[in-house]
């Protein structure tokens, strides 16, 4: 496994790559999450390209940057026996060197969920991947439906910049209780945790009356914010009973359908969906 640094030293590596490569991006601070995601791109790849790399331009003022966790060493002993080719830690200085200017941004699917809550994060996504993309060429990269609006606005991206790159979303990985894996889980505490798991009790609970029949997109919210407040720990943020693709909110379900929330626990924000139909 090479571990690469610098963009010209990516760049050699690379090409010397022969055949299909997949990319996994990743903030580092590896779970099961990130592994299953490398495991499928080792599985529909020759190669394979993870890059670490916590994006500053996606954390608001008020947000976690400077506290995000950080362990790059036990991240590489993670990817080390699954076969990973390239792993790229590139520095703030290389991805926005002095002077930066450039910023790609996708318009309407960013306005509601996580984009009406955190200004500005995905425009430092949108940037932050299609760099990656740049960088790593590669031809299939993998990202985890936990965070849905996020591989929506990178399919949208993917699509509206001709990248010739497939997008793969995979399953969410998640505890033995239902707690969706997440680096930021590290922050809770033991109350905290236990209280967590009313995430995926919610969207369950919605996801049982949508299974009895209900269609009312209204009444499915009300479901999950029902099961929200039992939770006295659990702040919610925003639930959502929104249309998979646009993103925008419904008022029926018809087709496929996402339901997702953001959710203060303490004070650490979590985010969880499932997809219906």
């Amino acid at each position: 496994m090479k571990v690469a640094s610098s963009l010209s030293d990516l760049r050699s590596t690379r090409l010397s790559l022969d055949g299909t490569v997949g990319l996994v991006p990743t903030m580092g601070y590896l779970h099961e999450g990130h592994l299953s995601l490398v495991r499928q791109a080792k599985a529909e790849c020759d190669h394979v390209i993870v890059t670490i790399f916590v994006n500053p331009a996606q954390f608001g003022p008020n947000e976690d940057l400077s506290k995000y966790p950080r362990d790059l060493e036990r991240d590489l002993s993670l990817l080390r026996p699954l076969g990973v080719d390239v792993v790229w830690t590139p520095s703030a200085e290389i991805m926005y060197p002095p002077g930066y200017q450039t910023w790609v941004e996708v318009e309407a699917l960013t306005k509601g969920l996580e984009g009406a809550m955190r200004p500005g994060h995905f425009r430092g996504v949108t940037t932050v991947v299609s760099k990656l993309f740049n960088a790593t060429q590669p031809h299939k990269a993998y990202f985890g439906q936990k965070d849905a609006q996020q591989a929506a606005v990178i399919r949208q991206m993917t699509r509206d910049l001709n990248f010739p790159i497939e997008i793969v979303v995979c399953p969410t990985q998640r505890e033995v209780d239902g707690l969706a894996m997440s680096s930021r889980n590290k922050y809770l505490n033991e109350a905290e945790r236990k209280a967590a798991t009313v995430l995926f009790r919610a969207l369950s609970a919605a996801k049982e009356l949508y299974e009895a029949g209900e269609r009312d997109a209204e009444k499915l919210r009300g479901r999950m914010k029902e099961v929200l407040a039992s939770e006295p720990p659990a702040q919610m943020q925003y639930v959502s009973c929104a249309d998979y693709d646009t993103l925008e909110e419904l008022d029926m379900v018809k087709g496929k359908t996402l339901l997702s929330m953001a959710v203060f626990v303490g004070k650490t924000r979590l985010i969880d969906n499932f997809v219906l139909g």
